[in-house]
């Protein structure tokens, strides 16, 4: 018997959801996404470059991507394991570690990215 398969509209629906329960309910996806808007509205007004943009897109996606997985493994893992068990406390310990390396990732990408144009900022300020 061949698998039913949801329309892609649906698919589009139940993915969208997925993440507007993560921003609503996980504390760290509220961070990230006023993070996200902090950095982005400073790079628009300190007119980076393309290369520079896609820099700071790719590691705020990266961070998204992470703090989504890791709040569907600690869903699955709670379920799976709603009581206390190394393993499970084990995958949900990682899970968290990969968003915080990717989030560590993105404050390395906004420091080489934004150091140089808000250096100058600064000496334009002061001169």
């Amino acid at each position: 018997m061949k698998p039913h398969r949801q329309s892609l509209y649906k698919a589009f629906g139940c993915a969208l959801r997925g993440i507007v329960t993560a921003v609503k309910t996980e504390r760290n996806m509220k961070i990230h996404m006023a993070a996200a808007l902090i950095v982005l509205i400073a790079a628009a007004l300190l007119h980076l470059d393309r290369m520079s943009w896609l820099f700071l897109i790719l590691a705020i996606g990266i961070v998204f991507i992470a703090e989504l997985i890791n709040t569907a493994i600690e869903a699955v893992v709670d379920l799976i394991s709603p009581q206390k068990h190394v393993l499970a406390r084990l995958a949900k310990d990682t899970a968290a570690g990969a968003a915080l390396v990717a989030a560590a990732f993105a404050v390395m990408v906004g420091l080489l990215v934004f150091y140089q144009p808000v250096w100058e900022w600064i000496q334009s300020m002061t001169n």
